[in-house]
């Protein structure tokens, strides 16, 4: 199935109440997810504009044959999307008989409303605010090629390289064809947030990843070093999974579960194009994993990222009617399989460093998960304080919340993201009894020195 099919299905599903948007972009066929989800979450946002234009060029009665979701998914392409570059075969050549015709309903409809631009149509709670100017987050692929060959290539189409960022108001000022190095992260490039990267040959070549910045985080702070076995408890569609390998140079082994087949298969391509070597991937419920089983005896580090309300995805408030804010059902559901997670996570026996993330901004999902699973451990885990200098940490909820990070689009220019950081506890390891009983005691470094002092007086 091709893009736009895939995206009229995605759209017709969530019409029937089939599924969330999200759940229906994963179970379909269509490879490129994060293509997909942008498509369908923009068709979405313009829809009522979309309709209106298609009715007054009548385009569904010149052509009997096309399905409104599908004719939807095409305008938007064609009047607000990339204009069928590179592409759109048959449906090019269709929408093209009514191009002009459509490109004057959209006019006559800026110009009846009284607008300029193609985002002033939208219903005020649809306009993109602050948070639809996040920049573009572009990770360099080390396992592929290295950041100066990338900047190199870019500057070869014309992009001006601006240097590594001083601060985030760096990134808000970007505009153009120029585009920065995080100020944070060594791999990661940022471009204004309009740039597009999914048709770039670096990126197809899997020497480019898409990846938010707070996405990154959870692998960086991770920081296993090569040749570590790493679990990845829930790992589609894989941008972290990849992110893990090129720490580790794919020199050592990560073992990356998740329970849905679909979301593995397109996983298993993204790995595939990105170099990846190292990774063992299996279609299972993390939970079912045995922390007694020899082959996980040497995993000393654990990413965990389990499934959540996605309330901190910038798209989320075009999937869900009536704002961003899940259930309290629902809430509760995903809370207690979090903190099943965690605390399952906690017992593997060599663990030594876990990071827990959400996408979240629920406190339910992110600091009472935490707070909980920090009891159930009984002092063998602690809370790592990272990143000092990240503007917007924890909730005060609990004693310590304050290591833990939180990100959005207001605070950070990301997602909203949350992440831990644990580790592991050192303890002083009792002497045995027998141990104690036999060894010989160390003498003592004073009355040794009385001894002497004591011959020297006798002698004299």
């Amino acid at each position: 199935m091709g893009l736009y099919a895939a995206a009229a299905a995605v759209l017709a599903g969530v019409e029937r109440r089939q599924g969330s948007l999200k759940g229906l972009v994963y179970s379909s066929s269509f490879q490129n997810v994060k293509q997909l989800y942008a498509l369908v979450c923009e068709t979405q946002r313009y829809s009522a504009v979309l309709d209106s234009v298609i009715a007054s060029a009548g385009l569904l009665r010149a052509e009997k044959k096309l399905r409104p979701h599908l004719a939807k998914v095409l305008v938007y392409e064609l009047l607000l999307g990339k204009g069928f570059r590179g592409g759109g075969g048959r449906w090019k050549a269709l929408l093209g008989r009514h191009q002009a015709r459509l490109r004057a309903e959209l006019a006559r409809l800026k110009v009846h409303r009284g607008v300029s631009r193609n985002e002033d149509l939208l219903e005020e709670g649809s306009r993109p605010g602050q948070a639809f100017q996040v920049p573009r987050f572009v990770r360099v692929n080390t396992l592929k090629t290295c950041l100066e060959d990338a900047i190199d290539y870019f500057k070869r189409q014309g992009f001006s390289y601006q240097g590594r960022a001083s601060g985030l108001e760096d990134l808000q000022a970007l505009k153009g064809q120029h585009f920065l190095l995080d100020p944070l992260l060594p791999e990661l490039l940022v471009f204004p947030a309009q740039t597009d990267l999914h048709e770039h040959p670096l990126y197809r070549a899997g020497h480019l990843i898409l990846q938010d910045k707070a996405s990154c985080l959870p692998a960086m702070l991770l920081a296993p070093p090569p040749g570590s076995h790493v679990i990845d408890a829930c790992a589609a569609p894989g941008n972290k999974t990849s992110y893990v390998a090129a720490l580790l140079k794919n020199q050592g082994k990560i073992f990356a579960f998740d329970q849905d087949a679909k979301r593995l298969a397109a996983m298993a391509t993204l790995l595939a194009r990105a170099g990846v070597s190292c990774c063992e991937l299996a279609e299972k419920d993390f939970l079912t994993i045995s922390p007694s089983d020899q082959r996980y005896s040497q995993v000393q580090y654990i990413l965990l990222d389990p499934s959540c309300s996605g309330s901190g995805m910038l798209s989320r408030q075009l999937e869900e009617q009536g704002g961003c804010t899940p259930s309290k059902e629902r809430l509760h559901a995903l809370a207690g399989f979090q903190q099943r997670a965690l605390c399952h996570a906690l017992t593997f026996p060599s663990l030594q460093r876990l990071v827990y993330s959400t996408c979240s901004l629920c406190q339910e999902e992110n600091e009472d998960v935490v707070s909980k699973a920090l009891q159930q451990s009984s002092g063998a885990f602690r809370l790592v304080p990272v990143l000092p200098s990240w503007p917007h940490r924890g909730l005060s909820t609990f004693p310590g919340a304050e290591h833990c990070l939180r990100a959005s689009p207001e605070t950070t220019f990301t997602c909203g993201f949350f992440i831990a950081v644990f580790e592991r506890v050192e303890m002083p390891s009792p002497v045995p009894q027998a141990e104690a009983l036999t060894s010989e005691p160390a003498p003592n470094p004073a009355l040794k020195r009385k001894r002497r002092c004591k011959a020297a007086g006798t002698s004299t």
